[in-house]
Formats: structure tokens, sequence, C-alpha cells
């Protein structure tokens, strides 16, 4: 297939509608992140060729009482008095995970007629995936890094061993709990059923849950750890390291925090600070819709079940995949 290089601002934008895989580095906000793709879109854009200025009709008097009608350019449509064609507000954005401002890795973006995308994978609650370094021997105030020191502890007694037995007993217990909320005892048929049928996530976005923890690096005093998880926040996991430290007889606190999976979408095909760019953006585009259709269920979940948890509700479980168009 021939490349067709398009030099029409115009016929891009018309395209310019989909969800995007970005990297979202450290210490920058998902609203920072927002006004610089927004500002770099309407900056190659307007670097493009754009609509000429509108025509008005002008009638002039010349001899003899007659008159001459004629088209002239409407000055008030000039870029140098209207500004450029292409403006902040005409690009929306939305997305589909709140990162704290701590926390790096993928980010999925809607773009125009992409945020009803990004929300219903928002809606579809579909894991993410973190690996997060913890730093042992010293808690903090806020339980992250340029916090406030409150308490030191040893950590020599601590070895990779002891971690991973803590992990999992965490994601035993975690695992257990779910089934708990929903009223279902966790050696029952019942729990077997639901359990089977996929995922069970909670309905409520407030709740977090943890599907699966495990320890990838050690290095004393820092340990890396990955988790599976649904709802989390960036307090949240500063809490998560927090108990780890408790739980190992000593404190800790978070140093770094990393999403390396949002569902489908991966670090591989995330875009750079230093590409987030027209060209690069609309390519990202392209791949996502490869990607949707090779996973239909990225928008429309069919087996997965949200459920409540509310011990004071029945176990039956709902799902939303039939009422997201």
């Amino acid at each position: 297939m021939a490349i067709i290089k398009v030099e029409n601002a115009p016929v891009v934008w018309r395209f310019l509608n989909g969800v995007i895989n970005v990297y979202k580095p450290a210490c920058l906000t998902v609203q920072q992140v927002r006004q610089t793709i927004i500002g770099n879109l309407c900056r190659d854009l307007n670097q493009m060729k754009v609509r000429p200025p509108l025509q008005r009709i002008a009638i002039e008097s010349v001899a003899n009482s007659k008159y001459i009608v004629r088209q002239t350019e409407d000055l008030s449509d000039n870029v140098l008095v209207a500004g450029p064609r292409y403006q902040p507000e005409d690009v929306k954005v939305r997305m589909s995970a709140n990162h704290g401002r701590l926390t790096s890795g993928v980010l999925v973006i809607g773009i125009n007629k992409g945020i009803s995308m990004a929300q219903r994978i928002q809606e579809n609650r579909p894991l993410r995936v973190y690996r997060i370094t913890g730093f042992l021997g010293k808690a903090t105030e806020s339980h992250f890094e340029r916090s406030r020191v409150i308490a030191k502890a040893t950590v020599k007694h601590i070895g990779s061993d002891k971690i991973g037995r803590l992990l999992a007993a965490m994601q035993a217990s975690h695992q257990k709990k779910m089934f708990e909320l929903c009223g279902i005892d966790i050696q029952s048929q019942a729990a077997y059923d639901m359990a089977v049928k996929g995922t069970i996530r909670p309905a409520d976005n407030t709740q977090p849950m943890i599907y699966g923890i495990k320890l990838v690096e050690f290095r004393r005093p820092f340990f890396t750890i990955e988790i599976h998880a649904i709802n989390e926040t960036e307090a949240y996991i500063g809490i998560l390291i927090h108990e780890i430290g408790l739980g190992l007889k000593s404190v800790a606190h978070c140093v770094g925090i990393r999403c390396i999976r949002h569902g489908h979408f991966d670090l591989e095909h995330s875009l750079l600070r230093n590409n987030w760019n027209l060209q690069s953006i609309l390519a990202s585009m392209a791949h996502t819709n490869q990607l949707i259709k090779q996973h239909p269920e990225i928008l429309n979940q069919s087996i997965s079940h949200l459920t409540n948890l509310d011990p004071n509700q029945s176990s039956e479980s709902k799902t939303i995949g039939d009422n997201i168009s």
C-alpha cells in the first residue's frame, strides 16, 4: 500500500479520534500530561495547511452612481486577528485512569470522539499491573519519599524468603476478602461458580482489590513487588508498602510506582514524552484500533463480572457488558 503524505490540517483533524497509550513520567500530574498533549496537537495542526480566511461581500460605489460587488478577505477571520485555527479548547481529552503525581507508566487517553471509548475502558475496570519499589528501614509521614521521616527500624533480619511468605499471605487474604464481601464461603460451590466466570470486580470504584502480589527483586534495603489490582490509588499503594514493612517487623516507605500494563495496553507501545506529537499520536491510534479489533472485550466485557461487594446484599453478580453500547 502506497503511503500518501497529507498536509491538509482539516483532513488530519477528521482522523484525530481515538484512544492512545502514552508513558506518563513521574513527578508529572495527569493534568500536565493533558495540557502538553493538547498543546502539541494544536501546534502541529497549525503548522499544516489550514483553511483560508472566510470571504465577505463588499459593495463599492464608482462614478455615474454605479456600484461594484466583489468578494474580499474577511479580516476578522484572519489568523493574525482571530488567532491560530486550532485552539486548545477544540481538543477534547479524557484519561481512563487517574494516576497520581508520583506514578509513572502506562496511561490510556481518549481524544475527541475517543473520549467515549476511554470512558468505557474505565467502566470495565480492567486489571492494572504495577511494579512498586519500597525502602525498608524508614517510615515517612506520607508513606512516600520526600516526606518527613517519622520512624526507623533495623532490616538485617529481613530476607527475600520472608518477604515472599508475607506477600503470599496478603494475596490469600485479599482473595478471601473478595468472597467474604460477597457473602459467599470461599470453600463453597457458589464461590467456584463465580470464580470460573471471570475476575470478580467490585461495582463500587472506591473499593481497591488486589488479585496478585509477588516479589520480583530484593536488594536490601530496596525491594520491588508486582501487583495486579483494580480501583487502586497512589495513596492506597503507599499504605500497602507501609503495611508490608510492619508485617516484616520493620518499617518501609514507597520510593517508586510504575504501571506496566493497563488491561491489554502495555509499556512496549507507550509513547514517550518526546513522541507526544501529531504523527506519533495518529500512529498510536491506528495501533489501538487494531488492538481493540483483536480484543473487543476492551470496550465490551462479556465474561468478567462487576459485583456489588456488600455483605448486606445477595451474592448475585451484575454484568455491565450488555449495558454498554
